[in-house]
């Protein structure tokens, strides 16, 4: 309830789900690698948007191996996000990646299906270029 929206970094699982989620908050998400067609069809693999004065790219798979798959390199390279979301690994996992000058976030699992023991979600705040107040939030499954 604290958040202006929500993004939704994939395997979101349903359009029913996406369109509670959309109700409760404005949603921008991508599809996920179990997502089905007509999520595929509403939800595009990346996403890439501004959120006050900074760009945001987000997708599900962003990396493996400890590296940007090379997708996710190049609309690095073009597009020069501040700040990049992927899922999932279903790891909690935020850096900043000083090569490609971004904040890296995957914020984990918070669904009650999936392999993770805890579900975990990310929440920050932007003003302007300004990024502070970033929490992890997690509830026991």
């Amino acid at each position: 309830a604290e958040c202006d929206e929500v993004w939704h970094a994939g395997d979101i699982g349903s359009l029913e789900l996406a369109a509670e989620i959309a109700n409760f908050k404005p949603l921008r998400g991508v599809h996920g690698n179990i997502d089905d067609y007509s999520m595929r069809y509403s939800y595009p693999t990346f996403q890439c948007f501004e959120c006050e004065e900074r760009r945001v790219l987000l997708t599900h798979i962003g990396m493996q191996g400890g590296r940007y798959i090379p997708a996710v390199a190049e609309k690095i390279r073009s597009l020069k996000p501040d700040i990049f979301v992927c899922g999932h690994s279903h790891i909690l996992k935020i850096f900043y990646d000083q090569k490609f000058d971004l904040l890296n976030i995957n914020p984990g699992a918070c669904g009650l299906y999936g392999f993770h023991r805890v579900r975990t979600a990310v929440r920050f705040e932007i003003d302007g270029r300004d990024m502070r107040n970033l929490e992890v939030v997690d509830w026991k499954r």
